[in-house]
């Protein structure tokens, strides 16, 4: 095997965090030619910038310089840690779901008005960052029909550290009813089985919101 296919074999069998920082850019680079082979060049470039963090942080034009890198793997490699750097501004940028009233201001809008029962399942990071809102049911007037395994097969999907689950009430009224608790408890169990905590469950009326965890809170 040459040398410059070893980095990929690894990838495969072990994943990216085997992978070395200059085996890392050697792929990125791809097979060099003879006199300059991708690992060689990739070891240059490090050493040339004055670490990972340098090469990261330099223009097309400057990774250019490096003999053996030119014009079309300069941008290859800019472009991939600009990806990177978009990617954790994305996360670090993501709408934390703190309390009933954030759920209710980001998916409001999108129910208000409807005249059947939409059902929303939100999956949320460990530090309960939004993820991705996903509809997993539409219904009628008087309900919807929600099933188990399509509320938790999205959340499941986008690797979710928990859930908010979402409906409205075309009646405008927000008030939890005997269904929506029972629909919550037993979500909240598959939850469990599953690693995927619901941490709330939001009803939302034509003028306000419900909290299912508050209300069942205050049961009697």
């Amino acid at each position: 095997m040459a040398p410059n296919d070893r980095p990929r074999e690894r990838l495969w069998q072990r994943g990216l965090t085997s992978i070395g920082d200059e085996e890392l850019l050697a792929i990125l680079l791809g097979t060099g030619v003879r006199a300059h082979p991708a690992l060689a060049i990739a070891a240059e470039l490090v050493r040339a910038s004055g670490g990972v963090v340098a090469v990261s942080r330099a223009s097309p034009r400057e990774l250019a310089q490096v003999i053996g890198v030119g014009a079309e793997r300069a941008a290859r490699v800019a472009a991939a840690f600009e990806l990177g750097r978009r990617a954790v501004e994305a996360e670090q940028r993501r709408e934390l779901l703190g309390a009933p009233e954030d759920v209710f201001r980001i998916v409001g809008p999108r129910l208000a008005g409807l005249q059947q029962e939409v059902f929303l399942v939100i999956g949320v990071d460990i530090r309960n960052g939004l993820l991705d809102v996903v509809e997993v049911a539409r219904g009628t007037v008087h309900g919807v029909e929600v099933h188990p395994r399509e509320v938790f097969r999205p959340l499941v999907r986008m690797a979710a550290a928990g859930a908010v689950l979402v409906h409205n009430h075309p009646s405008g009224d927000p008030t939890p009813s005997p269904e929506d608790v029972a629909l919550t408890r037993r979500l909240r169990s598959v939850g469990e089985l599953l690693g995927i905590p619901i941490v709330d469950h939001v009803v939302v009326g034509d003028r306000g919101f419900r909290s299912v965890a508050e209300w069942m809170g205050t049961e009697g």
